[in-house]
């Protein structure tokens, strides 16, 4: 494994970090959830990444017992606020009252007393940029949190949030937004703006659910098991990437992969970790074996032909244009 500074941060962070959504405390059972964690800290993965919604709370209580008894200086614990942890009207969003509350509730879950990394899951558009960060100070002041990121933010967004952070004088250091050889929508603004502030991508969906594996195939139906099958593991969200024009496309990497001696899912999560602005990849598990598979992309380096041959194949079927996102409500 191998490890880079968020953003321009002095906190290092493994390039691959292990992730939780639609897998703790839904997907997988706990202790299958806990064999997972403890196969991503033998691969020598130390940053997790996890949020209060996930799995209604849940994740972040399973992450919590699945650390108990680890260092904990040797650990990067991220997590969010955001989106609604219970039935108020106050239970959502990026208000003072949810924020300090969230954290809270975090904290006791995760079974810590910090967090590396706290960050705001989505814009809030109904409350003050002000109020926001001014909460997200007293969270990093008390000592609750070290850094703090967004996910899913636009340039503008991250731009003015930064601004207020240097006021406040705590350190923004991280998005949280979805990259992937097919998904390329923060190039075009996101990270040149990131690059500028000093700010690191901590990318999700490396491998768009799956689909850059190669195992969904065209004219043929999902495997069984897989995740476009699973109505709690996103079904619903992977559905988009199955048309047989992304499917045909993505099988032309296998050669790609090949050639290079990787797997398919190795070339994916290798393909995000040549952009110099993103720190890491979180990947996500439901078996430690897909963990061995992911982190020996770590180290990889694609040379110039080879990732030329990768966009060629996949030119007709990449999503570029940042008017075009997906659904809010089905992002992690």
């Amino acid at each position: 494994m191998e490890y880079r500074h968020l953003g321009r941060s002095g906190l290092l962070v493994s390039e691959i970090s292990y992730g939780n959504w639609i897998t703790h405390g839904s997907q997988v059972e706990a202790d299958q959830a806990t064999a997972c964690v403890h196969a991503a800290l033998d691969l020598g993965i130390t940053t997790f990444d996890t949020a209060d919604v996930y799995a209604g709370t849940k994740a972040e209580v399973v992450l919590g017992e699945a650390l108990k008894g680890q260092r904990r200086e040797g650990l990067e614990i991220f997590t969010k606020v955001f989106w609604p942890t219970g039935p108020g009207r106050n239970d959502r969003g990026l208000s003072r009252k949810h924020i300090m509350e969230s954290i809270n509730g975090s904290l006791r879950r995760l079974q810590t007393d910090y967090v590396d990394l706290y960050q705001a899951h989505r814009y809030d558009y109904a409350t003050p940029l002000e109020e926001t960060m001014e909460a997200f100070a007293d969270v990093v002041h008390s000592g609750k949190a070290h850094y703090i990121g967004v996910s899913e933010w636009k340039a503008e967004e991250i731009r003015a949030a930064h601004a207020l952070a240097r006021e406040l004088k705590i350190q923004l250091v991280s998005n949280q937004p979805q990259y992937s050889a097919l998904y390329r929508v923060i190039e075009a603004e996101v990270v040149p703006a990131s690059e500028e502030l000093g700010i690191g991508q901590i990318v999700w969906s490396p491998l768009a659910q799956g689909v850059l594996t190669g195992k969904y195939l065209p004219g043929q139906p999902p495997p069984a098991g897989s995740r476009a099958t699973d109505e709690k593991s996103g079904a619903n969200f992977i559905a988009r990437l199955l048309s047989d024009e992304v499917l045909t496309a993505v099988q032309q990497l296998k050669p790609l992969a090949e050639q290079a001696g990787l797997t398919m899912a190795q070339l994916g999560v290798a393909w995000v970790l040549q952009n110099p602005n993103v720190s890491s990849a979180i990947v996500g598990a439901t078996r430690p074996e897909q963990l061995q598979d992911n982190v020996k992309a770590s180290g990889v380096k694609l040379d110039a032909e080879l990732m030329k041959r990768i966009d060629e194949a996949l030119a007709p079927v990449v999503v570029s244009d940042p008017a075009l996102t997906t659904s809010p409500a089905q992002r992690p």
